[in-house]
């Protein structure tokens, strides 16, 4: 039997991605608990309210990031993420998702210290395992 955590948060603006994503968690049993929003601001907007306790804001074990999205993308969600007090963000293991694995990209990432690693979209099963025995 597979660890598992309580909340997922997807960010990603690709409906079909998010869809085989949520799928493939759902069928491992990574998560009861999976939410999905479709930009940085919204997912800002979701752990404010997560970090203030509201009942129906999951506070998330593990986020997954997506990197180019419309709208606020990846790399200014993890800019306004940085801010977040660290006690707030304790025990959280975000993520990277990409299609584009560009040089320049996973450079980038370097600046974010709270992103431990980047996987390609979408997730598969390995990946799932992997990042369920290195993180939980």
């Amino acid at each position: 039997m597979m660890k598992s955590v309580n909340t997922i948060l997807l960010i990603d603006d690709d409906e079909t991605t998010n869809y085989l994503n949520h799928r493939l968690l759902s069928r491992m049993e990574v998560a009861p608990d999976i939410r999905v929003v479709t930009d940085g601001d919204e997912a800002l907007n979701y752990l404010k309210k997560a970090f203030a306790g509201e009942a129906e804001y999951a506070r998330p074990d593990l986020i997954f990031v997506d990197i180019k999205m419309s709208g606020m993308d990846g790399f200014e969600f993890l800019e306004e993420y940085q801010k977040i007090p660290a006690e707030q963000k304790e025990n959280i293991v975000m993520l990277m998702l990409t299609s584009s694995a560009s040089f320049y990209d996973l450079e980038k990432l370097k600046q974010f210290p709270d992103v431990r690693k980047h996987y390609s979209k979408p997730l598969a099963e390995a990946d799932v395992r992997e990042i369920m025995v290195t993180y939980f």
